[in-house]
């Protein structure tokens, strides 16, 4: 029993990375041919277009990592509270309905807000800086996408 156990945990891990695939290949790509990451550290280091630059990729960070932040409490919620979740009907949970629409908008901020940091006073140009940010933004999260969601049994 605990080797058809195992194997099917392998089979999910493996269908699950493959899924991720998806977000990450595209995303790391795009993020090294615009070196997304190099452009938004080089606007923190350098106050050289404006002060309003360094604000903005900061702000633009400090949404980034408010979406990781949540991201990160959605999944492991079961073992902090130690309380069972039901994602799909998401509505219905005190916690979570508090937590995915503000989940929802640091995503359309932060993505909008490196986007218009990124199109402004970077090389890269609107366009690119749209593109470069949402590589950014697939690649982060498909690498969150490989976490495994952790189980709450009941005893």
């Amino acid at each position: 029993m605990a080797i058809i156990r195992l194997q099917s945990i392998g089979e999910s891990l493996s269908r699950n990375t493959f899924r991720q695939l998806k977000f990450i290949i595209p995303g790391a790509v795009v993020t090294y041919v615009f070196d997304t990451c190099h452009v938004v550290l080089g606007l923190l280091a350098h106050s050289e277009p404006s002060n309003l630059a360094r604000l903005f990729a900061l702000l633009s960070l400090a949404l980034g990592s408010c979406v990781v932040g949540l991201f990160l409490y959605v999944l492991f919620v079961p073992w902090i509270q130690g309380v069972e979740l039901n994602y799909r009907s998401w509505r219905e949970s005190p916690i979570l309905s508090s937590v995915i629409p503000v989940l929802t908008a640091s995503i359309l901020a932060g993505w909008s807000l490196l986007s218009i940091t990124l199109g402004k006073w970077s090389r890269l140009g609107y366009i690119e800086g749209t593109i470069g940010a949402s590589g950014l933004y697939a690649l982060t999260f498909g690498l969150i996408g490989l976490l495994p969601a952790p189980k709450f049994h009941r005893l």
